[in-house]
């Protein structure tokens, strides 16, 4: 993918992942913030409030002669690097996300997972997206990371509707082997030194 077209991750200051996507969208970049709904208790009621799904991050469609643009924007920290050059994030692995907030489901972070059992979805609007599926209780949740920042989404889905794939020669959606070198050592000095950890939610096994 070229630098000019493919998706950088931005860094952002603490809460202020929506000004700074508005800022930059007034720019005219394009940019992808991920949010979920969050349900939170306060004294007198109950408040719905919209989170960013990566706290700290966002995302956005760079070219290269616009990168000073975008980094002198208030409230953005940096541009994620691998070494001199802007990191990139997969096209497949953004489309993933996004399909998953702009449909009717309930997704949520999720810790960051390295192994575990790698499906593919059969039918419906996340027809085709691959990545590890796991158990919580009685619930199923198909885990999708985002390899560069190190930091996983879990959307709830029935078990019925994935198939086990091959971890071998696919380029599955939560691909953390394929962009967990220099990528995750810089997300990870970024997120304080917080790195992928392995699945402590037991992995459905096919067959």
């Amino acid at each position: 993918m070229r630098e000019e077209s493919a998706w950088w991750a931005v860094y952002t200051r603490h809460q202020h992942e929506k000004v700074v996507a508005g800022m930059l969208s007034a720019k005219g970049f394009e940019v992808f913030l991920p949010l979920y709904e969050s349900t939170r208790r306060w004294k007198d009621r109950n408040k719905v409030l919209s989170l960013p799904l990566f706290p700290c991050y966002l995302f956005l469609r760079g070219e290269h002669h616009r990168r000073l643009q975008a980094v002198t924007t208030p409230g953005v920290h940096m541009i994620l690097c691998n070494g001199e050059h802007v990191a990139t994030v997969p096209e497949a692995e953004i489309q993933a996300i996004r399909k998953t907030v702009e449909g009717s489901f309930r997704i949520e972070p999720h810790p960051f997972l390295r192994c575990g059992e790698r499906v593919r979805v059969k039918r419906g609007t996340l027809a085709g997206i691959e990545g590890i599926l796991v158990r919580k209780k009685n619930q199923y949740r198909l885990v999708l990371s985002v390899g560069m920042l190190s930091q996983s989404v879990g959307v709830e889905i029935d078990a019925s509707e994935v198939e086990p794939v091959a971890a071998q020669g696919l380029a599955g959606v939560s691909s953390a082997e394929q962009s967990a070198g220099a990528g995750n050592s810089q997300a990870g000095s970024i997120n304080g030194g917080r790195h992928g950890t392995d699945v402590r939610e037991a992995p459905v096994r096919f067959g």
